[in-house]
């Protein structure tokens, strides 16, 4: 599938700012010639082999020397795009990087779009297309699973299942259109048993595969834990404990926290973010109103909901009236709530009276804590990984993940189409009716690695990689 492209590409490869260095990425067929335009060093690029290094100087037109850099070369098709490549290293400085980068624009390269050498990588046969969001996966990657789960899928270990699956089926499809063309003479090449058995594995597979997108989206984007709950309950203090610094400020003072606060912490491998919010209660003040209306809007996209409340205190008062009113309007996520009783470390209310009637006809989780001191702080860990996972399959190191929601799509849609194949055979249709099915259910596993696409999707996926990748 090699479609080099046309023109040569440059771009800033290193994240801009004041480091050790910074690298400028060049490919295309243009590439070393391009380099070597500005750049001055012992021996020429031009002929030199692949994978070397090259010391020198980068010059502007004037014969000025910008830099110090080592220029790195990746022959075609040894590269990671499959085309010439050339990175030159320099010095790590916002006014140098561009200024070279500027230099190679001049000499007749193009500025790389978002995701460009990626998108080359693909286009030369150098990556599938799931394993190129793998490479965007990982740049992004902000725990140790989601980093896992990334590096399985650029090694291709989905890629395998699917290749696998699509094979089996254009077995199939091959001697269904084969029967089509000897249907006159009455020969049967399918055995209509084994056929079955066939499309009814493929299908199992593929359930499998879309059974591990719950844990498999948690793994890729985290888990949204919204902590709420009344005033003074001691929710900015659970976040600090959760984080262990003190991002939140603490008083004793009702209404401290206004506006919403994020952070994210690593529990088991999972990447958390925490948001604490503003208390519920009834307020005159205009700025705290707002606080609870955001923490309202907040709650309702979370994935979980802690609701803290002072187990040293009693239910009754006006900011309880309006927890309960809260837990009321959040009962489609009743298994997405936790209640934290708060305040372990000093003396406790029978639970009756610190939730009242709140608990009533709403999922019972809770779990004891002391912010201050830290007491129950491992036991809400492991309720968080528990219900973020609650109703689940999470696989291991050997089995293939899916991640993401457009290949979840693609993988639902060959169900479907597998599915309507099995109706066609138990209502006797003619093969062509049973062939087009699987042929739809083969395209749709394509689209998944990218054998089966088009511009408008590679655009819209290499859109949101940086620019430099």
């Amino acid at each position: 599938m090699k479609r080099s492209g046309i023109d040569t590409i440059a771009a800033i490869a290193t994240p801009l700012g004041e480091g050790g260095i910074s690298v400028i990425r060049i490919s295309g067929n243009q590439a070393i010639s391009i380099a070597e335009k500005a750049f001055k060093g012992k021996t020429p690029l031009t002929g030199a082999q692949t994978h070397t290094a090259h010391f020198g100087k980068v010059f502007d037109p004037q014969g000025n020397v910008i830099d110090e850099v080592v220029v790195t070369l990746f022959l075609a098709p040894n590269s990671y795009t499959g085309e010439n490549t050339a990175e030159i290293s320099c010095h790590g400085g916002v006014f140098v990087t561009k200024r070279i980068l500027e230099l190679i624009l001049n000499e007749g390269a193009r500025h790389a779009d978002p995701g460009e050498f990626t998108k080359r990588a693909f286009l030369n046969g150098k990556l599938d297309l799931s394993q190129a969001e793998a490479v965007a996966d990982l740049i992004h990657a902000r725990s140790d699973v989601a980093h896992r789960t990334s590096v399985q899928q650029l090694d291709g270990l989905l890629s395998d299942r699917i290749r696998r699956l699509r094979s089996s089926l254009i077995d199939s499809i091959g001697l269904l259109e084969l029967e089509l063309d000897f249907a006159e003479d009455g020969l049967e090449f399918v055995d209509k048993k084994r056929f079955r058995q066939s499309v009814g594995e493929t299908i199992e597979e593929i359930e499998r595969l879309l059974g591990s997108f719950g844990a498999g989206r948690i793994y890729r984007e985290g888990v949204k834990v919204v902590i709420a709950g009344p005033p003074n309950a001691g929710k900015s203090s659970l976040l600090n404990a959760l984080l262990e610094s003190d991002r939140a400020i603490v008083t004793d003072i009702p209404g401290t926290t206004r506006d919403t606060i994020e952070e994210t912490v690593s529990i088991e491998g999972i990447s958390f973010k925490l948001v604490d919010t503003a208390g519920l209660r009834e307020t005159h003040d205009i700025v705290e109103r707002e606080g609870v209306r955001r923490m309202e809007d907040e709650a309702r996209t979370s994935d979980i909901v802690l609701l803290v409340i002072d187990a040293s205190t009693s239910a009754g008062n006006t900011d309880y009236a309006k927890l309960e009113e809260f837990v009321g309007g959040m009962a489609s996520k009743a298994e997405k709530q936790i209640f934290v009783l708060n305040k372990s470390d000093l003396p406790q209310k029978p639970l009756s009276q610190v939730l009242g009637s709140i608990l009533s006809g709403q999922n019972s989780r809770h779990v004891e804590v002391s912010a201050r001191t830290g007491s129950g702080m491992d036991r809400l860990q492991k309720v968080l990984v528990e219900t973020a996972f609650s109703g689940k399959q999470r696989g291991n190191e050997a089995t293939a993940t899916v991640t993401n929601l457009r290949h979840f799509e693609a993988l639902r849609r060959a169900k479907e189409s597998l599915v309507l194949s099995l109706d066609s055979l138990d209502h006797k249709q003619s093969s062509e009716f049973v062939s087009l099915d699987l042929r739809n259910a083969l395209d749709c596993l394509g689209e998944v690695t990218g054998e089966v696409t088009s511009e408008e999707i590679l655009n819209n996926i290499f859109s949101k990689f940086c620019i430099g990748k």
